[in-house]
């Protein structure tokens, strides 16, 4: 099943293959932040930022979450050799 990032029931990613895959592309985005739990003392953990949500999606047409995914990590490669 396909996952993608929503805000209100709109969906603003594409698909990718699994919720992990959406996790790092909205943190890569600056949209997950650290939050501490009240009492647990367990430190902080990651959520996404202003009401977003990672949840199963349809496709769009002739939309392959596997490439999403495979441009998604093209991309960010190439942001890290630009920033050297």
């Amino acid at each position: 099943m396909p996952y993608a990032l929503f805000s209100n029931d709109a969906k603003l990613s594409k698909a990718y293959p699994t919720a992990a895959d959406v996790w790092k592309i909205a943190q890569k985005s600056g949209l997950v932040v650290d939050v501490v739990a009240g009492q647990d003392n367990t430190g902080p953990r990651p959520v996404l930022d202003h009401d977003y949500e990672i949840k199963p999606c349809q496709l769009e047409p002739h939309e392959d979450p596997a490439r999403n995914k495979a441009e998604a990590e093209r991309e960010a490669q190439t942001d890290l050799q630009l920033a050297s």
